[in-house]
C-alpha cells in the first residue's frame, strides 16, 4: 500500500513539471529577442527619395466666370444692359448667341411721350433742317437725346449672351433687357480674405485647375475691403482662347512666390507632432532614422524640407512613416524610384 502512494506521488510531481515546463515554452519570447521584445522587430516600409524642384506658394480660391472689368487702357468687356426709360418694347433686333458691333441698335421702345419711329423721324427732321441752317443745333442734339433714351445699343462688339424681352413687353430702368459680352475677354473673379490680400499684386501667375488648367494673369485687387464679408475683390485676365464661359464658376490659384531649385520630400514621409516639430526617417541600408527638418514650401505631394547634410537622391520612409521608433530595422517593400514617381504629381 505504502508503495503504491510513492508511485502515485512521483505520478503528480512528473505532472506538475510537464505543466510547467509547458507554460514556460509558452510565454517565452522567441529565441534570439531580449526582455523588450523590441530587438528583432523589422518593420515593412515603403520608401521615397529627397529630389530638388521648384516649389510655388498659393492663394487657392473659388470664382465665376464674366466680362472683363474695365482697366486704364480697355473699358469692360460688355455685361447687362438696362432699359433707359420707362416703357414698352417695340421692336427687338437680335437673338441671343448673335454677333453684333458696338453702337448697333439692340431693343427699341415707345415711352408716354414718343414713339421709337416718331423719334427717329424727329431726328431725321432735324438734321435736315439743322444742315438747311432752319433749325438750332440744341434742338437736333434734344431730339437725339429722345432717341437714344428709346434704344438699347451695344457698348462693345460682342455676343448676346441673354435676350430677356420680347415686343409687347413692359420695362422700367431696372428691366435686364439684354447682356452682350466680347467673349474673348473674359476675366474671372472671386472674393480673397484680407489675410491673404496683401499677397496680391497685378501681374502674377493664376493657374485655373479646369481640365485642361487654363494660365491666367492676376488683373486686378480691389483696395477696398468688403466690411459684410472681410474679403477683397480680385480679378483675373483669361486668354481669349481659355474654353472657358460666362457664368462658369472654377477653382483657382494665384502664385504668390516661388523656391527654385529647392530639396523636397514626399509629403507622406514628413511626420508633424503637435508641438509642430516635423521629422522624416532616413534611410541607411535595413535601417531607418528619424531626423529632425524644417519645412516650407507644400505642392501637391512634395514639402520644402532643410536640415543638416540631407542629400538629393536620399532615401527616406513614406509608407509606415508615422509613428515609427527613434531608430529601428526596417524592410523595404518597394524602390525610392517607385515611390518618387508616383508622389511626382505636378511640382516642377
Amino acid at each position: 500500500m505504502k508503495s503504491k502512494h510513492i508511485l502515485i506521488g512521483v505520478v503528480l510531481v512528473l505532472c506538475a513539471g510537464l505543466g510547467a515546463f509547458a507554460w514556460h515554452k509558452w510565454h517565452s519570447p522567441a529565441t534570439g529577442a531580449d526582455d523588450s521584445g523590441d530587438e528583432n522587430t523589422i518593420i515593412s516600409v515603403q520608401v521615397g527619395a529627397l529630389k530638388r524642384m521648384t516649389l510655388h506658394q498659393y492663394v487657392a480660391a473659388y470664382g465665376t466666370v464674366d466680362a472683363a472689368p474695365a482697366t486704364a487702357t480697355q473699358p469692360a468687356a460688355g455685361g447687362p444692359l438696362s432699359a433707359p426709360t420707362a416703357g414698352t418694347v417695340a421692336k427687338v433686333n437680335v437673338v441671343a448667341g448673335q454677333q453684333v458691333n458696338k453702337g448697333d441698335v439692340l431693343v427699341e421702345l415707345n415711352s408716354a411721350s414718343a414713339t421709337s419711329d416718331y423719334a427717329k423721324a424727329e431726328v431725321d427732321r432735324q438734321e435736315k433742317l439743322l444742315a438747311q441752317q432752319n433749325t438750332s443745333l440744341k434742338n437736333a442734339q434734344d431730339a437725339r437725346a429722345q432717341l437714344a433714351s428709346l434704344q438699347v445699343i451695344a457698348p462693345v462688339s460682342g455676343t448676346i449672351t441673354s435676350l430677356n424681352v420680347k415686343p409687347g413687353q413692359s420695362v422700367d430702368t431696372t428691366t435686364v433687357i439684354a447682356e452682350v459680352i466680347d467673349l474673348g475677354r473674359l476675366a474671372v473673379s472671386a472674393k480673397i480674405p484680407e489675410t491673404q490680400a496683401g499677397q496680391l499684386q497685378a501681374g502674377q501667375e493664376v493657374q485655373v485647375l479646369t481640365q485642361p488648367p487654363v494660365a491666367a494673369s492676376l488683373l486686378f485687387v480691389s483696395p477696398q475691403i468688403n466690411p459684410d464679408d472681410g474679403t477683397v475683390t480680385a480679378w483675373a485676365s483669361l486668354p481669349a482662347d481659355s474654353g472657358l464661359r460666362p457664368g462658369q464658376f472654377v477653382q483657382f490659384r494665384i502664385v504668390t512666390a516661388v523656391h527654385t531649385n529647392c530639396l523636397a520630400a514626399p509629403a507622406a514621409s514628413v511626420v508633424t507632432d503637435d508641438s509642430g516639430n516635423s521629422t522624416i526617417s532616413l534611410v541607411n541600408d535595413d535601417e531607418a532614422t528619424q531626423t529632425n527638418v524644417q519645412t516650407g514650401f507644400r505642392e501637391d505631394d512634395w514639402v520644402e524640407l532643410t536640415a543638416p547634410d540631407l542629400k538629393e537622391g536620399a532615401s527616406v520612409v513614406t509608407v509606415g512613416a508615422y509613428g515609427l521608433p527613434q531608430q529601428t530595422k526596417i524592410k523595404i517593400v518597394n524602390s525610392s524610384d517607385d515611390s518618387s514617381a508616383t508622389n511626382s504629381s505636378g511640382a516642377k
